[in-house]
């Protein structure tokens, strides 16, 4: 596992600019295993050895920036979550997050979905992700306990349904040619999200 990057603070802000710029482009249209650091820093109009010396490997650099952007997904779900009360609406709220984040940041999107290698992200600290994830954990296994979701399985595993249906529903929207917006739908698909994780007994009483 790598270590957390911590050097941000030590570049000019116009170059870790030129840098995201650089590695949105480059990472989000290449293959990982093709693309390379010296790719990155004549993009950007940044030294290779400025880039080396502060990442060290192509893994610490597009991960540093991968992880300011969950970051900002993070801080926005947290933010349009204040004074809902209703777990459903939560959720619905949650998925729409998501699916207008990534239709806004396709470059984003494709980094994590297509062409970032799912070994290669499980290895770095950046995949935990530990905000966000006890963020919809927590969410989660409150509407167990109050006995609105599933608890026939631990709320991770409601957690892997609700990210892997954002995935692949992003990789279609993608091969589909963005033909409509991402988060369009986003209601008829928490829909059938939601009756697979509602728990029917709760359903059936309400």
């Amino acid at each position: 596992m790598t270590e957390p990057i911590t050097k941000f603070g030590a570049l000019r802000p116009e170059i870790q600019r030129r840098l995201e710029a650089a590695v949105m482009e480059i990472f989000s249209s290449s293959d990982f295993h093709k693309a390379n650091m010296r790719d990155v820093a004549r993009r950007a109009g940044v030294s290779f050895s400025t880039i080396y010396s502060h990442f060290g490997s192509k893994e610490r650099l597009v991960f540093a920036f991968v992880d300011i952007w969950l970051g900002k997904l993070t801080d926005r779900i947290i933010d349009h979550l204040q004074g809902i009360e209703d777990l459903k609406e939560k959720l619905r709220k949650v998925l729409w997050l998501q699916l207008d984040y990534y239709e806004r940041n396709p470059g984003l999107g494709r980094i994590l979905f297509m062409t970032l290698p799912m070994q290669t992200w499980m290895a770095d600290e950046s995949f935990q992700q530990k905000k966000m994830i006890h963020l919809y954990l927590d969410v989660l296994r409150r509407g167990q306990q109050e006995g609105v979701l599933v608890d026939t399985v631990r709320a991770g595993v409601l957690l892997d349904f609700m990210l892997g249906f954002v995935q692949r529903t992003f990789f279609m929207w993608i091969s589909r040619g963005q033909q409509e917006g991402l988060a369009a739908q986003s209601n008829v698909f928490f829909e059938l999200i939601w009756r697979a994780i509602a728990n029917p007994r709760h359903t059936e009483n309400g």
